[in-house]
């Protein structure tokens, strides 16, 4: 681990904040998740070495620790993408600091764009692959044979199963497909929503896929779900704007928390 998330962890240790079972990354308009926490501790990224500097509204900023349905919890409001910096492992720090803290999940949430045709805005999704041909990839650099690493079961199937254990109690219906990341910041040409959909994608976004990929490295286990927040460019009539974004996922949130609360009260070995 490196010594910033070891300097990290030790300003977070320092605020009382204890171990953590589960993390979440909440995504574009996603940040009002982290309300149910009980007794918040909420942490500033400024405050923590390494930690990004977030640039993008919808994004507060901060990670927030308590209690959640009996489990330690810790969301973090807001991610930095590649396309603010051009920095592809801009996470990594703080996916080192949740690791350091004894998280071993890692729930990933953004807002998505829909190439299918059955998949509306306000539906929740539930990742299951992801398609990159960007040429990043975060672990560019890092060197040795550890940065070599199989993506086979990145988006862990026990933690899908219990996401589809959890709809039955939350009344929630979630369906699943595979995403392509973009880099953005700009979002995808009717061409580019055209070919995705021909490799396989069913849903588009500009983030996700960096963070599962350092997850995956340092061993945190990961799953992910998207809020569809807008059909692709040119798809459905599709034609995609932040303000879009961030108002639709808002509101999918209320969704989602009912689903999160359900997650969290599944036992693992239920969902087998």
């Amino acid at each position: 681990m490196s010594t910033n998330a070891e300097a990290a962890l030790e300003a977070i240790m320092s605020r009382g904040v204890g171990a953590v079972e589960v993390a979440f990354v909440l995504g574009t308009g996603l940040g009002n998740m982290a309300d149910a926490v009980e007794n918040p501790i909420a942490i500033p990224y400024a405050d923590l070495p390494g930690f990004p500097e977030l640039t993008v509204s919808g994004h507060d900023g901060q990670i927030v620790f308590g209690m959640q349905e009996g489990v330690s919890v810790a969301y973090m409001q807001g991610r930095s993408h590649y396309y603010e910096h051009g920095v592809p492992n801009c996470m990594e720090v703080p996916l080192e600091t949740l690791a350091l803290l004894g998280t071993q999940i890692v729930v990933l949430t953004a807002a998505v764009g829909s190439l299918n045709a059955d998949f509306y805005p306000g539906n929740l999704i539930l990742i299951t692959d992801h398609i990159n041909l960007n040429g990043i990839n975060p672990l560019i650099g890092s060197g040795g044979d550890g940065s070599i690493i199989s993506l086979v079961d990145a988006y862990d199937q026990r933690l899908a199963r219990r996401f589809k254990r959890a709809t039955l109690t939350a009344g929630v219906n979630v369906r699943e497909g595979v995403y392509m990341w973009f880099s953005g910041p700009s979002f995808e040409t009717p061409a580019e929503v055209k070919m995705a959909r021909m490799l396989g994608a069913d849903v588009v976004g500009m983030s996700v896929v960096p963070e599962v990929i350092l997850a995956r490295r340092i061993g945190l286990r990961t799953t992910a779900v998207g809020i569809v927040s807008n059909f692709g460019a040119g798809f459905q009539g599709g034609n995609p704007s932040h303000v879009e974004t961030r108002q639709v996922a808002a509101q999918g949130a209320i969704t989602l928390k009912r689903l999160i609360r359900s997650f969290l009260r599944v036992k693992e070995a239920e969902a087998q």
